[in-house]
């Protein structure tokens, strides 16, 4: 298999994001748009789809979005959400997520790797290129959300969109609020 590489998201993007994300947006109509849309229930609903679809490349398109990219070859086989804090404001809705942070704080927030490219690297190599990315930008710290799992437990895409711990903490992030299920504060503090 060829190496796994990766580079920051740019303007001229949305035509590799649309033909990674399908049709379905990555996950029912999301379009990486969860962070983004500061409301949950009826609104999140109305915007599931080709309204997040829209949004999004409207961001990309515009230079607003940050993220990161993995290929094998010329295929894209990876996406992960990265950017200033403040441009997710359904972070600060969160109970579980919420602690005092500043403009360098950054938020990993989103992976998405397909089903035939999992479990070669593309999750690790995007977390690295991520936090890289993040670093140079002038970030200070970045925040990871993963989903907590049980010891040999196998979970649904669906429910790991934003990776799980061991991910994360073989990157040196480290857990933030108390050990249990559920998605948790991880940090990674940069020097």
């Amino acid at each position: 298999m060829a190496p796994v590489r990766t580079r920051p998201l740019r303007r001229d993007d949305w035509p590799t994001i649309h033909a990674l994300f399908g049709d379905r947006g990555a996950c029912a109509g999301c379009w990486c748009m969860w962070w983004r849309v500061p409301m949950g229930g009826r609104t999140w609903e109305a915007a599931k789809g080709a309204p997040n679809r829209v949004a999004f490349q409207a961001l990309i398109e515009r230079g607003e979005a940050s993220g990161v990219l993995a290929f094998i070859g010329e295929e894209a086989v990876g996406w992960c959400a990265i950017g200033p804090r403040g441009d997710f404001p359904r972070l600060d809705r969160s109970r579980t997520l919420h602690r005092d942070w500043s403009a360098d704080t950054w938020s990993l927030n989103c992976l998405f790797v397909p089903a035939r490219w999992r479990g070669q690297g593309v999750a690790k190599a995007l977390v690295a290129a991520a936090i890289d990315h993040a670093r140079q930008q002038g970030a200070r710290e970045v925040e990871a959300y993963p989903q907590g799992v049980d010891p040999g437990e196998r979970q649904a895409a669906a429910f790991v969109w934003t990776g799980v711990p061991s991910l994360f903490e073989a990157a040196g992030f480290q857990r933030q609020s108390p050990a249990g299920r559920g998605r948790a504060l991880y940090l990674l503090r940069l020097g």
